[in-house]
């Protein structure tokens, strides 16, 4: 879609993204890598402290929305106001597929190990780089090629070997069922995203997204009798962390990165997530992992820095 499309409002000069270092969008991911790692550990002691799965991912972009409120309106009242329904319907969509990609993968991790669930939610790559060369006719170059397939055969790795070695899950197929489809919702909702953020400030966009998300899921809690009180104050204050922490600090990266770096390249950084979970994981839940997931975290992470050369290339 060109920049001259009237179905878009664009910003006013003053909440227009200014032009960045080009390492900057790469320090900004890193970071956002590291916070979202800990949203599994979070959404593990939210369990543990009796909050059902949907209620985690509804509190979760909850929280997240009213925080964002005051700054979005602050900075950005003048481009909501201003939004066009094809802007609307678009924020309406992601909002949607986000919703569906926490309660999926929430849900996931009540059946499966960390590493497994993170793991088959992070390949979203796969998805997004069919799908742009379907829809879009994008063409990843050949360094990029290769760190897809070195990413991915990490992950693949991972997941085997946790299948063989886990007891985690009485479950397993169900929760990694649970976490693939968050992966295909997660893949949609950047893919929208792609489109939504090219004209929308950063704050207008997250406000959009977590806004809309946060309602959905409050009709599905609504839907399923899944209460939203009477928990613990522990269990809010870990669900206060996951807004924080994995969905302000670390999605909120990966949004603001859509605009400077392609989503393709965003797809390749969340592979990083199992490596950091895991690796939580061990610690806090002494969930270990074998050799053969320390081999697959390795081609994750070389993968990753094989998609960086490309995408700075």
């Amino acid at each position: 879609m060109s920049q001259t499309d009237t179905s878009r409002a664009k910003a006013p000069p003053e909440t227009a993204d200014r032009q960045v270092p080009r390492w900057l969008p790469f320090l900004v991911l890193g970071i956002g890598l590291l916070a979202i790692s800990f949203g599994a550990i979070l959404a593990r002691y939210a369990q543990a402290n009796g909050l059902p799965s949907l209620a985690i991912a509804t509190l979760r972009l909850a929280f997240a929305a009213l925080i964002v409120t005051p700054i979005a309106l602050y900075q950005s009242g003048r481009v909501l106001g201003a939004l066009s329904r094809r802007q609307l319907l678009l924020a309406t969509a992601a909002g949607f597929f986000l919703a569906l990609h926490f309660a999926t993968w929430i849900s996931s991790l009540a059946y499966t190990s960390v590493a497994s669930s993170t793991a088959l939610v992070t390949t979203n790559l796969l998805w997004i780089g069919i799908a742009s060369f379907v829809l879009f006719g994008e063409r990843p170059g050949r360094l990029m090629l290769v760190g897809i397939v070195i990413s991915l055969t990490g992950s693949v790795l991972i997941f085997w070997s946790d299948s063989r070695t886990s007891a985690a899950g009485s479950q397993p197929l169900l929760g990694n069922f649970l976490a693939l489809v968050g992966s295909w919702c997660f893949s949609a909702y950047l893919l929208i995203g792609r489109r939504l953020r090219a004209n929308l400030p950063l704050a207008a966009y997250v406000w959009l997204a977590y806004g809309c998300a946060a309602l959905f899921l409050v009709i599905a809690c609504l839907a399923s009798d899944t209460a939203l009180a009477g928990y613990t104050g522990a269990a809010y204050l870990v669900a206060l962390g996951m807004a924080i922490g994995p969905q302000l600090l670390g999605h909120t990266a990966y949004n603001w990165s859509l605009k400077h770096v392609s989503p393709t390249f965003v797809a390749v950084v969340t592979l990083g997530e199992p490596v950091g979970s895991a690796l939580l994981a061990w610690l806090l839940f002494d969930e270990g992992f074998a050799l053969l997931q320390g081999a697959g975290f390795s081609l994750l992470l070389f993968g990753i820095y094989l998609a960086a050369r490309a995408e700075r290339g």
